[in-house]
């Protein structure tokens, strides 16, 4: 797929399959992520895989609506603030290095047939602990990743006067 199709048709899918993800898939899908840039290379994320068969309860306490576990897996980015770069005024870049990698993964989910919805709006406390999360692993997203079940829609988005200066 073109990048500009891969982007224009990626969509938030809230309906999924339990067909599961071939392992030859997922292998891919995470190592996009892998691939990102992050601020100096140094890749201050961690990306947990979740299989959802036989957890649907205890991942919806993390985010409780039923489309989340549906999917076969779920997929959670954590940020590592001690490893990453930081900027001369303290800007730590845990966080952005840990999105850019997860959009990643979401773009190549997309690209081989796989659906995926980035979530944000999850409770981070049971985050942690249904995820056994230790305290250095920040949890900063989640997706469900799986054969989606809905259909593509057309995207509201703003126009780019509205988004874009020129200076």
């Amino acid at each position: 797929m073109e990048f500009r199709e891969l982007v224009q048709k990626r969509y938030s899918v809230r309906a999924y399959r339990s067909t599961p993800v071939e392992e030859e898939k997922l292998q891919k899908v995470l190592e996009a992520a892998i691939l990102a840039p992050t601020a100096a290379n140094r890749q201050p994320f961690r990306l947990i895989v979740i299989k959802t068969e036989g957890r649907q309860s205890e991942l919806k306490r993390v985010y409780p609506r039923d489309w989340f576990v549906q999917a076969p897996l779920v997929v959670c980015v954590c940020a590592v603030r001690d490893e990453s770069w930081v900027r001369k005024d303290g800007k730590i870049y845990a966080e952005v290095d840990a999105t850019i990698a997860f959009d990643h993964l979401i773009l190549a989910a997309h690209d081989l047939g796989l659906g995926t919805c980035w979530i944000a709006a999850f409770d981070p406390a049971a985050a942690r602990d249904v995820l056994k999360l230790p305290s250095e692993l920040e949890p900063v997203a989640f997706t469900p990743l799986g054969y989606p079940a809905d259909e593509w829609k057309p995207k509201k988005r703003r126009p780019a006067s509205e988004l874009v200066q020129y200076i």
